[in-house]
């Protein structure tokens, strides 16, 4: 008896030797692979809309886009014939999409530069805790809210040539300029226009990425004797540079996408001075009706925006903080 216990109980110390852990009983193991599976469910019905919607209102468009741009497509000749390469060839000697990039990229130059400076700037004021703080948020965040047709259209009231900006700079003696009908002033104005009605949310996100700043690492810096603009180059920059990395994919994505703006202000013009790439995308499928030309834009703009998105991610480690 003695003999045959030791047996048993060397057979079950090997058992659990080479399995690490005691068997479990037959029915555990049924239930925690029917947990398994109830996890399973339950995570992809959670991401089942987000992936549903991305395939219809995302891919999908992007296959059929690049499939109409692969067509000869005129909606009132009612002609939809496969011409290949034809409209990307097109492109290469297209004087009016070369144009309309060169206006595109003094656009984004333009209003990137600004409403990240200006935003950056306001936002630092804000963190200063000053009186009047809160109008002065109210102030520059209103036009956001604001429908954005609505915005240009009071702007195109106020830039015209007897409008209210040349009203109040006759009142200290200067005569304004038709903002809107000379090349360089009315891209100017299509850029000042956008960087008021956007600046209030870059604002924000770096008001929040400033009051995120550890004071302990201010007040050593402080007390080591760093002045206000070797902190804020050492230590704020550095610390805000992913909401700076964020901002600017923001921008830069939301410059190269701008229509209404251009539509209501200048319809492209004077010239072609002002008509950016989504512009002139517009004007290739509503007006002249070449919807297979205008796909293989709109494919055009997208590697555009795919390709700086991707530059500015790539190269994040090299200055965002705590990428590395």
């Amino acid at each position: 008896m003695t003999t045959t216990a030791a047996s048993d109980a060397a057979q079950t110390t090997e058992r659990r030797g080479r399995a690490g852990r005691p068997p479990r009983p037959a029915g555990m193991r049924g239930r925690r692979a029917a947990a398994t599976r109830g996890d399973w469910i339950v995570g992809y019905t959670m991401v089942a809309p987000a992936v549903l919607g991305a395939l219809a209102f995302v891919i999908a468009p992007l296959i059929a886009v690049f499939w109409f741009s692969l067509h000869d497509w005129n909606v009132l000749a009612n002609t939809f014939v496969f011409s290949g390469t034809e409209n990307y060839e097109r492109m290469l000697s297209d004087q009016g999409l070369h144009d309309s990039l060169l206006a595109s990229v003094w656009f984004s130059i333009g209003l990137v530069a600004l409403n990240i400076t200006l935003a950056l700037f306001l936002a630092v004021l804000l963190n200063q805790k000053l009186p009047g703080t809160t109008t002065f948020r109210t102030f520059f965040f209103s036009p956001v809210v604001v429908s954005l047709v609505a915005w240009t259209i009071v702007w195109s009231f106020l830039l015209q040539a007897d409008g209210g900006i040349n009203g109040f700079l006759s009142l200290v003696g200067v005569d304004g300029p038709n903002w809107l009908r000379n090349d360089f002033t009315a891209m100017v104005s299509v850029i000042i226009v956008q960087v008021f009605k956007n600046v209030g949310m870059n604002m924000i996100l770096f008001l929040a990425a400033l009051q995120g700043v550890p004071e302990e690492i201010m007040e050593a810096a402080r007390i080591d004797g760093a002045g206000a603009w070797r902190r804020f180059r050492a230590i704020t920059l550095p610390m805000i540079s992913p909401t700076i990395l964020l901002v600017s994919i923001l921008t830069i994505v939301g410059s190269l996408e701008v229509f209404a703006q251009i539509a209501v202000l200048t319809g492209g013009g004077p010239g072609n001075s002002t008509t950016v790439l989504v512009y002139y995308l517009y004007q290739q499928a509503f007006r002249f009706n070449d919807f297979g030309y205008a796909s293989g834009i709109s494919v055009l703009l997208f590697m555009i925006v795919l390709v700086l998105t991707l530059i500015q991610w790539q190269t994040r480690k090299r200055w965002v903080f705590n990428e590395n």
